[in-house]
């Protein structure tokens, strides 16, 4: 039990670490792109800015997944300890951003959270609300293996995970996608290979309504599958 609060620990303090890191950069892109405070529409980046962006952000996740593997000691735990970090890492990217920003103004503050296959936007809120469901299920995986209880998820239980993941996914570019059915003249995606501007794509495109239905309806079956888990776990002698 030592050994995994240790390394509990560890990975907290790596992942905050990590979420100063990502905060710092932000703030250096602020301070260049929104002297006055950030806002959409969203400001076009050059390419070479870009193109070292998209690859920063790549490097982040390799980092996250290389730290849930070396830590974990079976793939369930690995996966569980790479959620955790990025959990962490995402939740403590915005409390620096708060502290050294003061942004977001609220929880209900709209950020872009991702580009690909369009953009992903959502409040504030949402992202932290996925973030503390990936910790509630690394805590889950963690207590139960140390009981010597090892997790094997059904495959009912399996397609409740994937459905609620990509149901809460199409809520972050549920916007985006009504924006588009609407009118929006705008390409769709950035390209690596493209040699114009990040965000010259999305240039007008200003967020009006975060689909709270959808992303809840995500979240719901994502917990009901852990609950299922839980239970059945619970009840095994």
């Amino acid at each position: 039990m030592k050994q995994i609060t240790k390394t509990i620990i560890w990975l907290t303090l790596f992942s905050i670490a990590m979420g100063y890191l990502e905060t710092s950069v932000v703030i250096y892109l602020r301070k260049i792109y929104y002297p006055e405070g950030f806002k959409f529409p969203l400001i076009p980046v050059s390419p070479d800015i870009a193109i070292t962006e998209f690859f920063r952000e790549l490097a982040t996740i390799i980092m996250l997944v290389g730290v849930g593997v070396m830590a974990g000691k079976n793939s369930l735990q690995r996966f569980a300890f790479f959620i955790f970090s990025f959990a962490v890492w995402d939740l403590f990217y915005y409390i620096f951003l708060k502290v050294l920003l003061d942004w977001p103004e609220s929880l209900f503050s709209w950020d872009i959270l991702f580009l690909i296959p369009v953009p992903w936007v959502g409040p504030v809120l949402a992202p932290c609300i996925t973030s503390l469901t990936m910790i509630l299920l690394t805590f889950t995986i963690v207590y139960f293996q140390k009981k010597d209880k090892p997790i094997q998820v059904t495959f009912f239980e399996w397609i409740l995970f994937i459905f609620g993941s990509l149901t809460s996914i199409v809520s972050f570019m549920w916007d985006y996608v009504i924006y588009l059915s609407q009118g929006g003249k705008d390409k769709a995606v950035w390209t690596l290979s493209g040699n114009t501007n990040m965000f010259n794509e999305i240039r007008n495109y200003v967020p009006q309504h975060f689909n709270w239905w959808l992303f809840g309806i995500g979240e719901g079956v994502i917990l009901f599958a852990m609950f299922l888990i839980i239970m059945r776990l619970k009840n095994k002698n």
